[in-house]
């Protein structure tokens, strides 16, 4: 649960670097994967942002990440 909210805490940094207004509130992890909930509607541009970041945590296989 620690790393959860580390991973909300930089996620955020990172979606703020790029001047983006949708904040991550949540995330869950359960069998179907990781479900990030955003206080917005994200953009392509955050949704890439979201992936990029998810994909370079040693924790999770990159190959499984996917975007709605």
């Amino acid at each position: 649960m620690e790393s959860l909210s580390f991973h909300i805490t930089n996620l955020n940094k990172t979606l703020k670097n790029i001047k983006s207004e949708v904040m991550a509130d949540f995330v869950c992890n359960n069998l179907a994967g990781i479900m990030i909930v955003t206080n917005k509607v994200v953009l392509s541009l955050d949704l890439q942002t979201i992936k990029k970041y998810v994909k370079n945590i040693n924790q999770i296989n990159s190959d499984s990440v996917e975007i709605s």
